[in-house]
């Protein structure tokens, strides 16, 4: 196993330094709860005048405690760390964690202590965890260095899903919701900071270890997300799924770019687009995250995906309710087919619509366990959904024994259930038979359109280069010159003048300003639309030369650009942008001046190949329209995926922050696409 793996989970001599000797202070709780759960290392506190902590030999210093030492949980408060932290390194202890608050999250003052801890621990080869961190947990090996709350419980089921959480107190609410259903974990550890150990590293020592069969991820950011796709790649080969719940989707959060793209993109739709790329489930509700994993460990990632259930219930209310919040996640509870509905009529079960409803008939596990065979016959569905009223309170034996028998004697189609009623007797049989249960529809349907979702990691992309030389400043020509060398392609001409007129163009012309500084030019009079001829274009020129001055005082002018008028039948936005969390990303959606208004975007990790742009394509609501939509005639759809792609293809340079085309007029089949405007922003 990996040294600091061992570090971590399997230390067998443990330096608590600044442990209490008063029982009542949080500073006491990792030894506490080291004794309480049964490890059986050595406890080695440090206290500068103690003998003797809570019945354990003191050290005045870790300096002076005898032989190797594994692992150091730092217990000071902020301004003893650095100092201690130095001892710690000198003593050649392997991986230390730190408690205290008050470092990079609390100012410049905090960040450059945390970066000169840091510093200490890599002089030293020592890994450090946090500051800000609760500790580590492995329950396998009754190991609990932390001071969580949570530990006080006197009994804790192991098992075999860890948990990385960003948060310490979520690392114990989780912990804590587990058990009460009979869900344990192997290992629990609150990164805090991540000042030097992230959660993406520290999920990647655990996908070697044998007793994990599943990795859980309480995300608030990513940081380092090469680190999270080598974890991806590392766990999906190794069989075992990665399953994040991430903070952030809430629209309140500061969007500061130039363009729509980055009002449009915002961090929350890149780091979704990041976890589909990389093959992670994503969960929306807490309990998902907890109850997710009995439906994906052992499942490799859904080949052939209809997104679609089959459901029986025992409770009519119960069972709609968990379909329509099925239909609002994006899948369908669907009616038998004819397979599943000869199935049920030889078992003398009626059926009528898309909800098999036993209700008349009781929970009697017979029954249940027939309906749940019969839909498991279905060619048209992914999983089988049993509902379970009333009965999964009162009678848990009976109300989980026709879906057990079902799974035992049934197809490979994944069985799961959703109990309608509070009902933890009933959760913890479903969890030690390891099928798939829900409390709640929407965490049910939540669990069921990730593993819908779910797929492979895509393979790593390798791109040529893009060698085209960028001025520190671009405007819109500069732009679209980029924008021909990646293959868009689209006539304009540059007017240094107000008197000058564009050559060889065909008339009427569309008429912009040019400037660095200027992303929206329709809102300061910088764009004119359908100008007839050359005089025309003159007079204009001049007048949008003086109301661009005032309107933008600050701005650079380099002169205009003019383009010849276009008319598709559809407009798009194109945009690519590097994300601060998770990298270069490409955004496809309804284009012109309703973009930001509308939202109808959607969002990958970038590059993209022509499948992906098209699927990209088809989730956009306002490009359904040129599918051929109701008779309307056809746009060249081919032509705006191989934009997407195209546009995508900027991730390789990392000299650009951003770019843009809006918008992108689309015309009828074969007849291309045209660049009508566009933007990009160099990285600083």
């Amino acid at each position: 196993m990996n040294p600091l793996h061992r570090a971590l989970f399997q230390p067998r001599r443990i330096a608590l330094i600044g442990a209490s000797a008063d029982p009542k202070r949080l500073t006491a709780r990792a030894q506490l709860y080291l004794r309480k759960h049964g490890y059986r290392g050595d406890i080695l506190p440090v206290h500068p005048r103690e003998a003797e902590v809570l019945g354990e030999k003191a050290y005045p210093t870790v300096a002076d405690i005898p032989g190797e030492v594994d692992f150091a949980y730092i217990l000071l408060s902020t301004p003893h760390v650095e100092g201690v932290l130095e001892a710690v390194a000198a003593k050649g202890i392997a991986a230390a964690c730190v408690l205290a608050d008050g470092f990079a999250e609390s100012g410049p003052e905090g960040a450059a202590l945390q970066a000169r801890l840091v510093a200490t621990a890599r002089r030293a080869g020592l890994r450090l965890l946090g500051p800000n961190s609760m500790g580590v947990v492995n329950l396998n090996d009754r190991i609990a260095c932390s001071v969580n709350a949570a530990l006080e419980a006197e009994t804790l089921p192991a098992g075999r899903i860890a948990l990385v959480s960003q948060s310490g107190s979520m690392m114990g609410a989780i912990m804590s919701r587990g058990a009460a259903r009979g869900i344990g974990f192997s290992h629990l550890v609150g990164t805090g900071n991540e000042a030097d150990l992230s959660a993406a590293e520290i999920a990647g020592l655990l996908v070697d270890d044998p007793q994990v069969d599943a990795i859980l991820l309480f995300l608030e950011a990513i940081r380092q997300p090469r680190h999270y796709a080598d974890l991806a790649r590392r766990a999906h080969a190794a069989g075992k799924p990665v399953i994040a719940y991430k903070l952030g989707r809430s629209p309140y959060g500061a969007e500061l770019a130039t363009s729509h793209t980055g009002a449009l993109a915002g961090s929350d739709a890149a780091a979704e687009a990041f976890f589909r790329a990389h093959g992670i489930l994503r969960v929306t509700t807490l309990e998902a995250l907890i109850e997710l994993p009995a439906l994906a460990i052992s499942r490799r990632p859904p080949a052939a995906v209809h997104r679609a259930v089959g459901v029986t219930t025992t409770t009519g209310g119960g069972g709609a309710m968990v379909v329509d919040c099925l239909g609002v996640a994006g899948i369908e509870a669907r009616a038998p087919d004819p397979a599943a509905a000869a199935k049920l009529d030889a078992a003398g079960i009626h059926h009528h619509g898309r909800l098999l409803d036993l209700t008349l008939a009781g929970a009697r596990p017979d029954r249940v366990a027939a309906a749940i065979d019969a839909l498991q016959q279905a060619g048209d569905t992914d999983l089988v959904l049993s509902v379970i009223g009333s009965s999964a309170q009162f009678k848990p034996q009976d109300a989980v024994a026709g879906i057990l028998h079902a799974r035992d004697t049934g197809g490979a189609k994944p069985i799961a259930a959703f109990l309608v009623p509070q009902a933890d007797a009933s959760l913890r049989l479903l969890a030690e038979a390891g099928i798939p249960a829900f409390r709640t529809p929407e965490s049910a349907a939540d669990c069921i359109r990730a593993w819908c979702d779910w797929r492979a990691p895509r393979p790593e992309p390798s791109l040529p280069a893009i060698a085209h030389a960028l001025p520190d400043r671009p405007d819109e020509a500069d732009a679209r010159r980029l924008f021909a060398a990646l293959g868009l392609d689209s006539p304009f001409a540059v007017l240094r003048q107000p008197q000058d007129a564009p050559r060889d163009m065909a008339w009427p012309v569309a008429l912009k300003i040019l400037s660095p500084d200027l992303a929206h030019k329709t809102e300061i009079g910088g764009v004119k639309l359908g100008i007839a001829n050359a005089d025309a274009l003159r007079q204009e020129a001049a007048a949008m030369q003086g109301r661009v001055a005032r309107m933008a005082p600050e701005a650079r002018l380099t002169g205009f650009l003019a383009q010849p008028m276009a008319k598709g039948l559809g407009e798009a936005i194109l945009g690519f942008r590097r994300d601060p969390e998770v990298g270069p990303v490409v955004l496809l959606g309804t284009g012109g001046i309703t973009a930001e208004l509308f939202r109808d975007v959607t969002l990958r990790l970038a590059p993209v190949d022509e499948a992906e742009a098209l699927a990209m394509i088809a989730e956009v609501k306002g490009l359904r329209l040129l599918a051929g939509w109701r008779g309307l005639p056809r746009g060249d759809l081919p032509a705006l995926a191989r934009a997407v792609v195209a546009v995508s293809r900027l991730a390789v340079r990392d000299d650009i922050s951003e770019a843009e085309i809006n918008p992108l007029i689309i015309h009828a089949e074969s007849e291309g696409v045209t660049v009508a405007d566009a933007w990009v922003v160099r990285a600083t």
